[in-house]
């Protein structure tokens, strides 16, 4: 099982809302993710940080491809715009992926 971590900024003042939003997360954003074979999803928070885990069942590729091609992905990434900001690679147009560098299972 592949692993992807992320990292992101709350926005000022904004960590209230960025919770509400998810704690309301849209079914059919768990029905993309849930298909794109994430599982074990958490998202935990210091000061305005952000860092995001998930475990990909079917492949870090199967889960980035499945999520790029989703416009309901795309409409959940518009809508948190406000509350949050996330770096983009200019490259692949899609979150740097971070290098494990240690793991104990």
């Amino acid at each position: 099982m592949e692993r992807y971590a992320w990292t992101a900024r709350i926005l000022e003042g904004k960590k209230d809302e960025y919770v509400r939003r998810h704690n309301e997360i849209w079914p059919e954003l768990v029905e993309v993710l849930k298909a794109a074979g994430i599982k074990n999803y958490t998202i935990w928070n210091v000061g305005d940080t952000l860092f995001g885990y998930y475990e990909c069942e079917k492949g870090r590729a199967f889960a980035a491809k499945t999520q790029a091609d989703s416009p309901v992905v795309d409409r959940w990434n518009e809508y948190m715009k406000d509350v949050m900001v996330m770096e983009m690679d200019p490259v692949t147009g899609a979150q740097p992926i971070m290098e494990q560098v240690f793991i104990l299972e």
